[in-house]
């Protein structure tokens, strides 16, 4: 599922425009707070993550309701239902994300989005990766199968850790379930923080038909610190070029983990989050981009 944006014209040029957006619960647990600077950046959709220091799974129906008439009245869209499934041990059932992915469809219907982010499972201490990947695949394929089912897109993020944070296994997930239901979320930062030394000169080319999605967080090879995009070692220039010339339309969501790193996720708060935005907006300005 693609967003289709519009281009403007600027002088003789086509100027492409993707849609802004960001994860709001890394700028405060409250909505409205997120929206208001998600919109003050210029963005007029949002990662749905947690609300009111809810996960998004665990929003109950009137929770959800509250939600969606929060970003009915402020006039914001949702781009991605940021759900944890598969940021769990392999060795559980495969019903137990099955069950929750249940839960993240619910949400994504109710708040009008077609995407729902998920990951490729841990393992326990010691376990080969290469130990888990039929466990893996045989997860991801049920995970898909309930997803075309449903309408959505599953969009696979490489996290650290998990069986897909390289580009050679973020491919095997994708292309050995081979489901229209499964894309990828690029992350660059997470690539560089499993040593992947150069994200885009040694998975772009390989992920490219399968990207869906982009996830904008940049990092130190030497310390694996999250840096705002273009102060890292993710090439994240070199990614939103190539992602320019050939074509993409869809979203670049910010997660930006400024100030704070946690297993479900990140914090950065109002001021680290404007910073990672004007950050991207300068790369993005200088490619020809337009942000919306």
């Amino acid at each position: 599922m693609t967003t289709r944006v519009k281009c403007e014209r600027v002088t003789d040029t086509i100027r492409p425009t993707w849609a802004l957006s960001g994860f709001g619960d890394e700028i405060d647990p409250d909505p409205a707070v997120q929206i208001a600077v998600l919109q003050a950046l210029g963005a007029n959709h949002i990662e749905v993550r947690s609300a009111w220091g809810v996960n998004i799974v665990d929003l109950d129906d009137e929770q959800l309701d509250r939600l969606a008439g929060i970003l009915a009245e402020r006039g914001m869209r949702v781009s991605a239902i940021a759900s944890p499934i598969g940021k769990v041990d392999v060795a559980l059932p495969v019903e137990h994300e099955v069950e929750r992915l249940g839960r993240a469809i619910a949400a994504a219907k109710r708040l009008d989005s077609g995407y729902i982010r998920l990951f490729s499972f841990y393992r326990a201490e010691g376990v080969p990766v290469e130990d888990i990947r039929d466990d893996v695949l045989t997860r991801m394929r049920a995970l898909a199968d309930a997803a075309e089912a449903a309408g959505v897109v599953l969009l696979h993020e490489n996290e650290k850790d998990i069986y897909g944070d390289t580009p050679e296994r973020c491919l095997d997930i994708v292309e050995s379930v081979g489901s229209p239901a499964l894309k990828l979320a690029w992350d660059s930062a997470n690539f560089v923080q499993v040593g992947v030394a150069h994200p885009f000169d040694d998975g772009y080319a390989l992920l490219r038909p399968h990207l869906e999605y982009l996830q904008v967080k940049d990092a130190l090879s030497a310390t694996s610190e999250v840096t705002p995009a273009g102060e890292g070692d993710g090439q994240v220039l070199e990614t939103l070029t190539a992602l320019r010339d050939d074509g993409y339309t869809g979203f670049a969501s910010l997660e930006p983990h400024l100030t704070d790193v946690n297993a479900l996720g990140g914090f950065s708060g109002p001021a680290a989050f404007g910073v990672a935005g004007r950050a991207l907006r300068r790369l993005t300005d200088q490619i020809g981009v337009t942000l919306a």
